[in-house]
């Protein structure tokens, strides 16, 4: 196997990053879904662009009850896979064609 070089730290002074140091854009944010984090804080990460996977611990209908309505009308998509919701914004396609049986 021929090796390569592969330069990180070039690559990273290639990303955005805000004022913060953070880098910018879109995010995937892992979570659990279990009524202890604000309906809000949810849809705030969705709204800023971002994926969430959330682990469901409890019902899910009662544990999305805040948050679901609202994304689903602004056009984002919540997909349940497995014990976890997938929850995303406006744009972003959650390709289920692989699942079939």
């Amino acid at each position: 196997m021929s090796g390569f070089d592969l330069d990180l730290a070039a690559v990273e002074s290639h990303l955005d990053r805000d004022e913060d140091g953070e880098t910018s854009g879109p995010r995937v944010v892992l979570g659990i879904l279990d009524g202890t984090t604000p309906a809000g804080d949810w849809i705030d990460i969705i709204e800023a662009g971002n994926v969430l996977v959330l682990d469901i611990n409890g019902d899910l209908n009662e544990l999305a009850a805040g948050f679901a309505r609202e994304i689903k009308e602004d056009g984002g998509t919540l997909i349940r896979f497995r014990g976890f919701l997938i929850v995303t914004p406006p744009g972003i396609v959650v390709d289920t064609d692989r699942l079939r049986p």
